[in-house]
């Protein structure tokens, strides 16, 4: 007998799936990307499901809430719906299989080298959260350790980031001698004299 957390687990799998697979068949790049919010979905309420409520959310918020977004604003905002290359549709095909056949050459490996089988079998436990209210979860310990000993390098991290968006910004911005621009430093300056002027106008 199946019983409810089994259930949910296969549930999950089967949708995460189904909406890969589609993400890569569909022509349509739109639905491309509906489709690969959902397989994050699915696969960020696995982790949910197996308690890593942290790399859920993180799923969640990242990718879903960000690269996909960003990757739908851009299909609408450069208009490419529909791929109309459809001879190299089946020009990757082989690769497509070779690709395939060392992923399953790795899990199968993975699965003969552990014991990752008969754990997902039979070890799954359904998490109750009122049971876990009291318990520190994953997100608090990696909080807890992430800005205790490591808040420096977390910091070094942010710096670096801030860094490199800023030197992007300024290596991007192109100022044009024809163009014109506002000078603060002019503007300050000027004084009321040389402001206003009075035109005497002929009767």
């Amino acid at each position: 007998m199946i019983n409810f957390d089994t259930f949910l687990l296969s549930t999950f799998s089967i949708l995460g799936l189904f909406s890969a697979f589609l993400v890569i068949s569909l022509k349509n790049a739109v639905h491309s990307v509906l489709f690969l919010v959902s397989c994050f979905f699915n696969f960020a309420c696995l982790l949910l499901l197996l308690g890593a409520e942290f790399f859920s959310f993180l799923l969640i918020i990242v990718y879903v809430g960000a690269i996909a977004v960003l990757f739908l604003f851009v299909i609408m905002m450069l208009n490419i719906k529909f791929v109309p290359a459809l001879s190299t549709y089946y020009a990757i095909i082989p690769l497509g299989f070779i690709v395939t056949f060392i992923f399953l050459f790795n899990f199968v490996s993975v699965l003969d080298s552990t014991d990752l089988l008969r754990f997902c079998t039979y070890n799954i436990e359904w998490i109750s959260w009122f049971n876990e209210k009291n318990v520190k979860s994953n997100t608090i310990v990696i909080g807890q350790v992430l800005y205790s000993y490591f808040v420096f390098l977390f910091l070094l991290a942010g710096l670096i980031l801030l860094i490199a968006m800023i030197g992007a910004i300024v290596l991007t911005m192109h100022y044009k001698n024809s163009s014109k621009a506002q000078v603060i430093e002019l503007q300050v300056v000027r004084s009321a004299k040389d402001s206003v002027k009075f035109i005497k106008l002929r009767n």
